[in-house]
């Protein structure tokens, strides 16, 4: 029986490295499927891992129809065993409920990965559907690491070098370079505890190097 499976877990855990990987093993068995991604950082239309693997993808937008996509494929007489579905946070709830028709009605595997809330700290609709939808939910077990060294459980996004926790949902950054100049957008994967003190990597060194106490307040 066909499922639909969700994998998530924060940047740097290797969702969409998994992406590829699960195309790989499905393709060397001769099974054929479909790539979806979208806003990746990679650009339109490409399924990009940071350790530098890429795939020609189908670009996902909000009007996008997966159920119309795999009708159509099919009734011209393609073959589609399985979908991989990246950066599936960012899409639409009702594009979630067509990956799931897609698999009770059509017998299809759909793959989707994606982080669960965004840099605020809340679900993304996507996310939040896929949570109530999915047979499966599978929480990545390479465990990306705060700057102190505990298990990031957070996404920050930084502007100019400064945390932010207001503004548009998507806006395509990549992982700040340590050591860099401050990128104007980017991400970085923190604790609980540093995400509430909107404590990054840079600016704990900054504190660590001024004699002013560190900011315990609220």
């Amino acid at each position: 029986m066909a499922e639909l499976h969700f994998f998530t877990g924060t940047m740097d855990s290797g969702k969409s490295t998994l992406a590829l990987q699960t195309n790989h093993n499905h393709a060397a068995r001769g099974r054929v499927g479909r790539i979806f991604t979208t806003h990746d950082r990679a650009g339109e239309a490409i399924l990009s891992s940071r350790l530098g693997l890429t795939h020609d993808a189908i670009e996902v937008d909000d009007t996008f129809d997966f159920w119309r996509y795999v009708v159509d494929s099919l009734t011209a007489g393609g073959r589609v065993d399985y979908l991989i579905c990246d950066e599936a946070q960012f899409y639409t709830a009702y594009q979630i409920d067509q990956l799931a028709k897609v698999v009770d009605e059509l017998q299809i595997d759909v793959f989707a990965f994606g982080i669960l809330s965004d840099f605020r700290t809340r679900l993304f609709p996507g996310s939040a559907r896929l949570v109530e939808l999915a047979d499966r939910m599978n929480v990545l077990q390479v465990e990306a690491l705060c700057w102190c060294g505990k298990r990031a459980t957070h996404n920050a996004r930084t502007e100019d070098g400064a945390m932010v926790v207001e503004g548009e949902v998507i806006v395509v950054g990549d992982v700040d370079s340590p050591g860099g100049a401050p990128a104007e957008v980017a991400y970085e994967v923190l604790c609980r505890q540093h995400h509430r003190r909107r404590l990054t990597a840079a600016r704990a060194q900054a504190v660590a190097l001024s004699p002013e106490p560190l900011p315990f307040g609220s």
